[in-house]
């Protein structure tokens, strides 16, 4: 992996039929089912990233063609408004903002104590009190002032997490003209969210990054989550809607490998991590450079929900947790005024620097540079199969 790649992305290049691909002609994507469901230039969805995916990161990723998100859990209703109506000062392209739909905290004063007992021996070491790791959670799921915003500022589209709201509120979101995106970890998933009202469903495999989007699977089973590989064909076989494939993705390999598997978009999310938009710190910037494949892990014990981060001190010495955190996102709290202290020391022992596989793969370039690249190496390794295929040899540049 470069540390830093920033050439300007290549022209256009001469599609099979020896044509150059003009400002008038569409890009040639196999499935444009998403684009224009969308009104996209090129099926690529940044990742809602909540905390990490800034305002100027959607633009970037806007200007690029692809569908710029914000990652809009824990922001008050307030604090969305003010987002969304920065990001239409710099995009007129469509936008995508993201909710969870996670059920309500219930309070466990047994797992609470043991889990601030679990942490006590870390709070010494770091000469903190142990009374710090306690407080309010600010993230809520969707609701009804959640609503409201949406039907205030009106985003293309919405995509939620951990299933979706209750029907009330869903038919609320559609009456505001907006499409519908959720993500599903399996089959069956995928199927309900179909029923339930789902334009697009974002076919979420093991390899991605950040929280598994599990809402009718037991959360202890995260560990036998499909893979992309395994998942997004299955899902392809039992919806009609279009799959959008999330999750080890972060070349124009993978873009061209999901849409063989039976998707029409991909969601990436770590590569675009790796961009100067991204609100990464120093900290986690160089953690993402130096990792590799297996330098991940899916715990819990950041938040209390199955999630893949770059493993640290706590992953290994506290996952797994078997169902000891408390309920999402109760953890954090506990953890937060740690995750300072050891931040303020230059370690990231503690932190939850969210990753998914595909992070050796990134590259540091804009958001809208790193758009229009992924966009052309994917047009790029479509027309190599396609010559490929009509001249009956299959060179190894292709196979790459």
């Amino acid at each position: 992996m470069s540390d830093s790649i920033s050439e300007a992305v290549p022209p256009p290049a001469t599609p099979a039929g020896g044509h150059a691909v003009g400002c008038d002609q569409k890009p040639m994507w196999p499935d444009r089912r998403l684009i224009d469901l969308l009104g996209i230039e090129h099926p690529l969805v940044l990742a809602p990233m909540a905390g990490l995916g800034t305002v100027e990161l959607a633009a970037s990723v806007c200007a690029g063609g692809g569908l710029g998100s914000l990652g809009c859990v824990g922001l008050s209703p307030e604090r969305v408004v003010q987002a969304v109506d920065k990001l239409r000062t710099s995009t007129g392209k469509p936008i995508n903002t993201n909710f969870f739909c996670h059920g309500a905290t219930r309070a466990d004063h047994a797992r609470e104590a043991n889990w601030r007992d679990r942490l006590a021996p870390y709070y010494r070491e770091f000469g903190l009190d142990l009374s710090l790791a306690s407080g309010q959670s600010e993230i809520l799921p969707f609701d009804d002032a959640l609503c409201r915003v949406v039907e205030q500022v009106r985003p293309e589209v919405v995509s939620f997490h951990f299933g979706l709201p209750e029907p009330a509120l869903l038919a609320r979101v559609k009456a505001a003209g907006c499409r519908v995106m959720a993500s599903a970890t399996t089959v069956a998933e995928a199927r309900w969210l179909e029923a339930h009202g789902a334009d697009v469903i974002i076919a979420q495999g093991y390899e991605a990054g950040g929280h598994r989007g599990m809402f009718l699977t037991d959360l202890a089973e995260a560990a036998s989550q499909p893979g992309t590989l395994a998942l997004v064909p299955q899902i392809a076989d039992a919806v009609s809607v279009p799959i959008v494939a999330a999750g080890g993705i972060a070349d124009g390999r993978g873009i061209a490998a999901a849409f063989a598997l039976g998707a029409a978009g991909v969601q990436i999310g770590t590569a675009y991590l790796f961009c100067p938009e991204a609100a990464v710190s120093p900290l986690y910037r160089e953690a993402l450079r130096q990792a590799r494949a297996d330098t991940t892990v899916v715990t819990d014990v950041f938040t209390g929900r199955p999630a893949r981060a770059l493993c640290n001190r706590l992953t290994r010495e506290l996952s797994p947790s078997r169902g000891m955190t408390p309920d999402f996102p109760l953890p954090m709290l506990a953890l937060a005024p740690l995750r300072r202290r050891a931040e303020q020391l230059g370690s990231r022992e503690f932190s939850p620097h969210w990753a998914g596989q595909a992070a050796p793969l990134g590259r540091e370039m804009s958001a809208e540079a790193l758009t229009r690249a992924l966009a052309e190496a994917a047009l790029e390794r479509f027309r190599q199969l396609a010559d490929t295929s009509r001249d009956g040899v299959c060179s190894p540049r292709a196979l790459v």
